[in-house]
């Protein structure tokens, strides 16, 4: 497996993708309707994931798919390798028309998180890793760049981001006892990516996922030094039979993330 020439690949697929994405931001009707769980979903959404699932299975018809708009087969399961897929993460940024969505495609190995592609169409900005070669950002018309978790150790210097549009009472009761030195909001993946980036420190989410929305960027955050982890402290792993991660998870720099998961499990029972 040539690693260079794949995270090529599905670059090149990310941002293709993420053209088409904005074709329909720029258009008067997004065709919005709402899935079995309420959540809205564009006719970007599924474009966007018909033309990644295509190119891939043409590209690498042996590795398995989990992709959030496509009906999912059990066949993965018995796969090593398998993509998993946001093709328009933060749908409800872009319904808003705020820009912050991301296209996310990740490669999972043996259930864990090996490359990772994040790309922001309204900003033409691209973050990426592959496990063991490090994590990087390349912004509209410049260069990549290495990336790299900031080294903050005091929770009172420490920036938190926060969701946009999934509001968390628990999150509140955390802040109302713990002072960071920010609160800022993001949506979508770009919130993982900014604490790989060192523009942030800390991110809860206390509510459920599914492994589409968070397998990208947690191959970019573990490259470029940062934690992730289910908020009891536990592993997150990849191409489960029921993609739902229920629990929740961390994202840190990691310098004292072990406290931040003892921070959570204060408020693991607040309504």
């Amino acid at each position: 497996m040539n690693l260079v020439e794949m995270l090529n690949d599905v670059k090149e697929i990310a941002v293709a993708a993420g053209k088409k994405i904005l074709e329909v931001y720029h258009s008067p009707d997004f065709d919005i309707q709402l899935k079995s769980d309420q959540s809205p979903v564009t006719k970007a959404d599924k474009l966007a994931n018909d033309y990644i699932v295509e190119r891939l299975q043409e590209k690498y018809p042996e590795i398995g798919v989990l992709a959030e708009e496509s009906k999912d087969s059990t066949d993965r399961l018995s796969r090593e390798r398998v993509w998993i897929i946001d093709p328009l993460d933060g749908t409800k940024e872009f319904i808003k028309r705020n820009g912050e969505y991301t296209v996310n495609i990740g490669l999972a190995v043996n259930k864990k998180p090996f490359l990772g592609v994040v790309f922001v169409p309204a900003k033409n900005e691209l973050y990426y890793a592959v496990k063991g070669m490090g994590a990087f950002f390349q912004g509209a018309d410049g260069p990549a760049e290495p990336i790299h978790v900031s080294s903050k150790n005091e929770i009172e210097k420490m920036s938190l981001i926060k969701s946009r549009s999934h509001a968390s009472e628990k999150l509140t009761a955390l802040l109302d006892k713990y002072h960071f030195a920010s609160v800022k909001e993001s949506g979508s993946s770009i919130k993982i990516c900014r604490i790989a980036r060192g523009e942030a420190e800390v991110y809860y989410r206390f509510g459920p996922t599914n492994e589409w929305d968070i397998c990208a960027a947690h191959c970019v955050i573990n490259e470029a030094g940062g934690e992730m982890t289910a908020l009891d402290g536990s592993i997150l792993n990849y191409n489960k039979p029921n993609p739902l991660n229920h629990g929740g998870f961390a994202v840190s720099n990691r310098t004292i993330h072990w406290r931040l998961i003892e921070m959570a499990a204060e408020f693991s029972t607040a309504q």
